[in-house]
C-alpha cells in the first residue's frame, strides 16, 4: 500500500520540540508524528476491552503460573478460616 503524503505546518517552538524529541529518541520526525497521530486517533479503552483468556491460551500459560507449596496452601486455609471466624454475624434487616 502506498503511503499518503501530508504537509503539516507547526509553530516554531513546537517544531523545535518535535525535532529535539525525535533526535533524543533517534527516530525520524515523520515516525514520531505518525505514532503520535495513531495514538491520538486510537479508540479509548473501555471496561469491555480487556482481552479474554481462552481455554487454549490458559492451557499454554498454565505450566508457567506460580503454585503454592502444600505448606503455603495449609497456611492459607488456616488464615481464611480464622478470618471467617473473626467476622461479625450479620443479621438480615427484616429479622
Amino acid at each position: 500500500m502506498k503511503d499518503d503524503h501530508l504537509t503539516l505546518r507547526l509553530p516554531a517552538d513546537l517544531a523545535r520540540a518535535l525535532a529535539r524529541w525525535a533526535r533524543d529518541h533517534e527516530i525520524p520526525k515523520s515516525q514520531a508524528v505518525r505514532e503520535a497521530v495513531a495514538r491520538y486517533l486510537a479508540p479509548a479503552p473501555t471496561a469491555d476491552s480487556t482481552p479474554r483468556l481462552t481455554a487454549r491460551a490458559l492451557a499454554v500459560r498454565w505450566p508457567s503460573l506460580p503454585r503454592l507449596t502444600p505448606e503455603e496452601a495449609a497456611d492459607l486455609e488456616t488464615d481464611i478460616a480464622s478470618g471467617r471466624d473473626a467476622l461479625p454475624v450479620v443479621r438480615p434487616p427484616w429479622e
